[in-house]
């Protein structure tokens, strides 16, 4: 009897202790904050790997790697900001692409980021966008995997052909 209590009690504390780890990784381990530093300043993004599990883990896999470091916003209209393309051109990627993802809680809205793609909704890759202004009509079109808790006006400021210095996990 004292045996069953003990184990009772043992998995107790397991699973106190593992909650907080669990939700600090939302249980994908997987970051939910990323800095993204341009030559107009700072833009601090929260993802949403919960919901867009494969789109988070290739844009922190890009992230991790450095890969968009130094590239261009080659897309920057009173809408919208684009970048993440190697070539500069709206045309280039890391050289594989990912299935889209779509959740109806996250929807193309002032400050949404989200994965660029061409007419293939599986094509997405490394290039995102960032929204300046409520596109509703691309709701569950493209996969909106993050939003813009501060800097927004940085959004607001950046013009083709400035860069992305860099993004890293904070």
């Amino acid at each position: 009897m004292i045996w069953v209590l003990l184990i009772i009690v043992v998995v107790f504390i397991i699973m106190i202790l593992a909650i907080p780890f669990y939700r600090a990784n939302n249980g994908f381990g997987l970051p939910e904050k990323v800095l993204l530093q341009t030559t107009s300043g700072g833009i601090f993004i929260r993802l949403h790997p919960g919901k867009m599990p494969v789109t988070v883990k290739n844009f922190i896999r890009l992230v991790n790697s450095n890969f968009y470091d130094n590239l261009k916003f080659h897309r920057v209209e009173d809408w919208v900001v684009q970048g993440g393309d190697p070539r500069g051109d709206g045309t280039g990627g890391p050289g594989w692409s990912i299935p889209l993802e779509t959740s109806s809680d996250l929807t193309n809205i002032r400050g949404a980021v989200a994965m660029a793609r061409d007419k293939n909704p599986d094509s997405a890759g490394s290039q995102f966008y960032v929204l300046k202004k409520d596109m509703p009509a691309l709701d569950g079109k493209y996969a909106v995997f993050g939003e813009v808790v501060q800097g927004m006006y940085v959004v607001d400021q950046i013009r083709a052909g400035d860069k992305i210095q860099f993004i890293k996990v904070v």
